[in-house]
Parts: C-alpha cells; structure tokens; sequence
C-alpha cells in the first residue's frame, strides 16, 4: 500500500488512497479537484523516498468532498478581582477530502 505524508494548512497529514481527511479550509467548491505538491515522503511496501524538504515531482490528488465548519467551541476569559470576564465562541471551518492517487 503506498502512503505519503503531505503538508496543508501548516499541517502534516499521512494519507492513502481512498482516505478521507479533514484539512484547513481550502479555497474550492465541493466536487473540484485539487493537488497537494508538497509531499514530504513517499512510503510504498519495498522502497521509501524522502524529501528535503519535499519530493521533487511527487504530488497527491484528490477531490473535496464538503466545506464546513467544525463543532463550537466557548472560549472564556476572567480576570479575578477585577470584574472582567468575556465569553466568545467559535467554529473552526475545514475541508473534507478524498485522496484519489499518490503520484511519485
């Protein structure tokens, strides 16, 4: 089975094909393709390729899946004796993607 690791979103994530992976929102409608050129490494059952830092040629493609935005999350802020307290709440969004081949 040959696996990579891949860098998006200032992230490392090591996929296969065929899995489905939760990235930074990325800037594409569901249904397009897109193409990761950063690979790190390029591991396949009888040989492994490194970068430094990346492998030269090697590219991951995929396919987004949906946009969305994660669960929220309450951030909240105090200060003792002073009065001061804050609540905010925030969704973290992301893209959902499938990995179609690894190309090394």
């Amino acid at each position: 089975m040959k696996t990579a690791i891949i860098v998006t979103g200032g992230k490392q994530y090591r996929v296969a094909e065929g899995d489905v992976i939760f990235v930074e929102k990325l800037d594409v409608e569901a249904g397009d393709a897109v193409t990761f050129d950063q690979v790190l490494a390029v591991i396949d059952d009888n040989s492994s390729v490194f970068g430094a830092p990346v492998v030269d040629g090697a590219t991951v493609s995929a396919s987004v899946v949906k946009n969305g935005k994660g669960k929220k999350i309450r951030v909240y802020k105090m200060k003792p004796k002073k009065g001061y307290q804050r609540t905010q709440g925030h969704r973290q969004p992301y893209t959902k993607v499938q990995i179609n081949t690894i190309n090394a």
